[in-house]
């Protein structure tokens, strides 16, 4: 990776990372609009994105880890671990095209979906929206290394009367679920050297991003930052059926 590689990667990382410790989720959105043209393939694309989420995750749950819900996670993790499996396993049998395309699918109805349906529903924390999302969840992961848009329908409704709670129950999921795809995608011989070096990089955008991140979610409203982020998606996401 030549060193304008290196300052895009950074600044990649350090923008997903923000996004992150703003909205509770969107490190995989935000980084899978991109990475993916910067890696020599799709799956070291997603395995990459991984570990960077995690790594951003366990930063920020070390000052929240108090807080977090654990049985609240249990069920909605069985359901991710299965499903993100056999998720992984397509990922491994398909085209990078083939998958960019779909990506880019996927992002634009995501991005429509938030602006402008998930404002108007309201979720009851139940074990069948547990494993509903956390299949959903398994499935974007393990295909798009994106699976936070689904669990956080479920966090919402678990952890509605506090933000500091619903941002610690994300960051345990995306830790744990991120470490689960890590391993599936390294039994796919995803996990190369170039994702080990370009991790070392893209630690410095982390840090970053999530010390941004906690100003604005400390101090500034976000649902402004929300909907920019959401036209972001929907924009990349013409971008990645285009090219």
């Amino acid at each position: 990776m030549d060193l304008s590689a290196i300052f895009f990667l950074i600044l990649l990382c350090t923008g997903a990372s923000f996004v992150q410790r703003v909205c509770g989720f969107g490190f995989g959105v935000f980084i899978m609009t991109m990475l993916p043209y910067l890696c020599p393939s799709y799956g070291e694309a997603t395995t990459l994105s991984g570990l960077l989420s995690a790594l951003q995750s366990l930063y920020v749950l070390f000052w929240l880890y108090k807080l977090v819900s654990w049985r609240r996670i249990v069920v909605i993790l069985l359901s991710f671990t299965v499903f993100s499996y056999f998720a992984i396993q397509f990922v491994a049998s398909a085209t990078d095209s083939y998958l960019k395309m779909l990506l880019g699918v996927v992002l634009i109805l995501l991005g429509v979906y938030f602006l402008f349906v998930s404002p108007r529903i309201k979720a009851r924390p139940t074990h069948t929206l547990q494993v509903s999302m956390g299949a959903l969840s398994g499935v974007m992961g393990g295909l798009f290394g994106m699976h936070g848009p689904p669990a956080v329908i479920y966090f919402l409704a678990s952890e509605q009367d506090e933000k500091n709670r619903y941002m610690a129950i994300c960051q345990a999921y995306f830790l744990l679920t991120n470490i689960i795809m890590t391993f599936f995608r390294a039994q796919n011989n995803f996990l190369t050297t170039f994702v080990w070096e370009s991790m070392l990089y893209a630690c410095v955008g982390v840090v970053l991003g999530s010390m941004l991140g906690k100003w604005v979610f400390d101090k500034i409203p976000v649902e402004t930052l929300r909907k920019i982020i959401y036209a972001y998606m929907i924009f990349s996401g013409v971008l990645a059926i285009c090219y």
